[in-house]
């Protein structure tokens, strides 16, 4: 039997795990920021007499057991300890289940300080402090240290029968992963150098860029070599993020292929999104309405503890055990989270704004490994998630709607976005504003968002506006990017909306739009132990590296592809121009050069264009030249039962072409080896569309880089380009053609931006 090492916990996660109980309640409930947080814990201090002690570093033991933290306050002239807690709104507001919470941890001070002390008896209290009036609510219960022994003794007997499973878990976790062998007889070529890189990166502490051709086993290999230094590094997690739902299932199968889902102690966990997970969309977050949310908290140890015996929690198994329990999916899932080995989902659990994942790896201080699936990905999505929106069309017509005092509180926010807009200059569509928002602007942004917030609190009464408080919500969003704007990103103002009905002054919708995400990520890469971030497309590795903030010590290596020139005929068509001035002139020749192609090799397709109006163009053209030539394409808005059907076209044996968005999901993360495709058409060089919007992201590049229009057009493109045509080979038996459909792939700028394996062919004109 693994020998009992001594488990340190806080007075939180102790009380977190055994003090809940009655109904998951995610009402709308108004709540400070960390900032106001501990303004609050200041001003409620500050008003204590001399002697108080502020920040008091306690802890107890039980056994092995080691229980830590701070108690906010005691005062030694009354013997009283303080648990103070910030909120908007009185006291009387918050819900039971929370405040039971709270007196547990009160308790536990209170037992700590009558230890250290010698304490017969201690006064504890809960100090419920409201930010906006200043007021404090201060409920007291008197208890005798051996009441507060037994109560603490009775959680810590709990929690620690909890926590020497999980840590036999862990030690039959690591000497399984310390002998864990590759699932194949052989590697792939390159895919053990991929591996070995991988494993050293963990090993130093280090963040790694692997560029890898496609049809490697990417996955495979950084999955295997992160689960192998686990041990050794004293790894509590490793987290798989991916931009896409392919990448998930790619990551499940490669843990289940290692043996994660039969033989190895490995708890892997899937999480997708909340709306869905939701079992009943129809419903509020709380007891009186959902009947998974009525009891959560009572039925929630036996689910936590079927979870961690079955360990294999993806989508599927994870919603039948919660259902089997009575308890949401979700927040089985947002549970467990704590206690999985390996992660598995979306980049936003780490690095958005709010990531549920990076605040866990900092709260409780995880030594986290990160894989970064097709990392080319992150630079728009991290861009996306550093960026805010402020709609007016939007507010204007909530402000119509609202009741009267939800309208008085709008109304302020609306004389101060008024005389804003007064002083903008005319202009069409948006406009840059170098300097940001005024800060009065956006204090009473903020002094809006807080009154709205205590207007929405839980009462009696009709449910609030679900619109409304989804714009309190961006709005708060809002107002955290705004406080971080700097030349990293661009604040524009418009496009220009009229009031409900047309009368009254127009305002300007409001945009923070990030261009260069790194300073937000640096404390993300910082946080990680180590982060491996892989693609068959991370070049030129400068523009990555630079756009995500990644530190100077990062790792880059680029292996070789193990397929041969020979199998992949890659050609130029110098005669096509597919230039927005050009598109219907080459319409011809374009659909010609598939529907030679095709009548050359029979067989599966893919045609890719840089927008639907030109997909549509050159589909419709095809019918009318090669009406023989089966086709089929992508379409707006596909939900992903389409993506399936669409996809499922590609068989063996097949005959036809699927016509797709460059960038879009047919794009990247299909793999249709063999014959199942022989081919592929790219229409375009994958850039950006040259408007306004992408011009003032290419200025502002340019004053930061110097290199303005790489970073914002070629690159962006190229990989896209690249992205597409490596959907073609997929192992080293297979043998296809891709055709670049543009006479800019000729030039020399362009041609050293794509894979030095292959051997491009600049085609004669037919």
């Amino acid at each position: 039997m693994f020998p009992v090492v001594d488990i340190a916990v806080s007075v939180r996660t102790l009380c977190h795990f055994t003090a809940r109980s009655g109904d998951l309640d995610l009402r709308f409930t108004p709540s400070p920021t960390g900032v106001e947080g501990i303004a609050g814990h200041q001003t409620v201090t500050a008003r204590r007499g001399a002697g108080y002690q502020r920040e008091l570093a306690l802890s107890a033991r039980f056994g092995p057991l080691l229980v830590q933290g701070r108690a906010d306050g005691f005062d030694p002239a009354t013997r009283r300890v303080e648990e103070i807690k910030t909120r908007r709104g009185h006291a009387s507001e918050v819900p039971a289940n929370h405040q039971a919470l709270h007196w547990a941890q009160a308790r536990i001070y209170g037992w700590m300080l009558c230890e250290q002390l010698g304490l017969e008896q201690i006064e504890v209290a809960l100090v419920y402090f409201d930010i906006d009036s200043g007021q404090e609510t201060v409920l007291t219960e008197t208890w005798t240290a051996d009441a507060l022994r037994d109560f603490f003794e009775e959680l810590c007997e709990r929690y620690f029968a909890w926590a020497r499973a999980d840590q036999l878990h862990r030690h039959a976790r690591d000497e399984a992963l310390s002998a864990l062998t590759f699932p194949f007889p052989a590697f792939r070529t390159g895919q053990r150098e991929l591996a070995a890189d991988v494993y050293r990166a963990n090993v130093r502490a280090r963040h790694l860029l692997a560029q890898a051709p496609t049809g490697i086993g990417k996955t495979m290999a950084t999955v295997f070599a992160s689960l192998r230094a686990m041990p050794g590094q004293s790894t509590d997690r490793l987290l798989f993020l991916t931009a896409r739902t392919t990448g998930r299932q790619l990551a499940l199968d490669a843990l289940e292929r290692l043996g994660a889902a039969t033989r190895l102690p490995l708890r892997v966990l899937e999480r997708v999104a909340r709306d869905k997970a939701c079992e009943h969309p129809d419903k509020a977050c709380h007891g009186e309405s959902c009947p998974l949310a009525r009891g959560f908290y009572d039925r929630l140890p036996a689910a936590r503890a079927e979870a961690a015996r079955v360990a294999w929690l993806d989508r599927d198994r994870l919603r039948a055990l919660a259902l089997e329990h009575g308890v949401c999916p979700y927040y089985l899932g947002q549970e467990m989270q704590r206690w999985c080995d390996v992660l598995v989902g979306d980049y936003n659990h780490w690095f958005d704004v709010g990531a549920h994942w990076f605040a866990l790896a900092e709260d409780q201080g995880w030594r986290a490994a990160l894989l970064v699936d097709e990392a080319h990905n992150l630079i728009d999505r991290a861009r996306s998630m550093y960026s805010a929106t402020l709609n007016a069309h939007e507010f204007l017509r909530l402000r119509h709607e609202a009741p009267p005092d939800i309208r008085k509180a709008l109304d302020a926010l609306h004389r101060r976005w008024s005389a804003f807009a007064r002083d903008l200059p005319p202009a069409e569509g948006a406009q840059a504003l170098a300097d940001g928002l005024p800060d009065d602007w956006l204090l009473s942004l903020q002094n809006t968002c807080n009154t709205l917030l205590d207007l929405l609190a839980p009462q009696p009464g009709p449910t609030p506006d679900p619109a409304l408080q989804n714009w309190v919500f961006e709005a708060m969003h809002f107002v955290r990017i705004a406080e971080g704007f700097g030349e990293h990103s661009l604040c524009e103002a418009g496009p220009w909306a009229a009031p409900p009905g047309g009368r009254g002054r127009r305002l300007p919708t409001l945009r923070i739009r990030n261009v260069v995400p790194a300073p937000w990520l640096e404390a993300r890469w910082a946080t990680a132990h180590s982060a491996t971030l892989f693609s068959a497309t991370l070049s030129p590795v400068e523009h990555v590296k630079e756009m995500l903030g990644l530190p100077t010590d990062a790792v880059h290596v680029d292996l070789p592809s193990p397929f041969a020139a020979e199998q992949l005929r890659v050609r130029i068509a110098p005669w096509i121009s597919t230039r927005y001035p050009d598109r219907l002139r080459s319409l011809d020749a374009l659909v010609d050069v598939i529907g030679t192609q095709f009548h050359e090799r029979p067989g599966n397709y893919l045609a890719f264009f840089s927008s639907f109006e030109y997909l549509d163009l050159a589909r419709q053209r095809l019918a009318q030249r090669h009406p023989d030539l089966p086709h089929w394409a992508q379409t707006r808005g596909m939900e992903e039962p389409e993506r399936d059907a669409f996809v499922a076209r590609f068989v063996e044996g097949g005959q036809g072409v699927g016509f797709a968005v460059l960038g879009g999901a047919f794009g990247e993360g299909i793999d249709l080896p063999g014959e199942r495709l022989v081919g592929a058409f790219i229409a375009t060089l994958g850039l950006p569309q040259v408007n306004a919007e992408n011009e003032r992201m290419r200025e502002r590049l340019q004053q930061r880089t110097g290199h303005g229009y790489d970073h914002t057009y070629l690159f962006p493109g190229l990989m896209r380009v690249v992205q597409a045509a490596g959907r073609v080979i997929r192992s080293e038996q297979d043998r296809g053609c891709v055709w670049l459909l543009d006479d800019r792939f000729a030039r020399a700028e362009v041609r050293r931006l794509l894979p030095s394996w292959w051997r491009i062919e600049v085609a004669p004109r037919p």
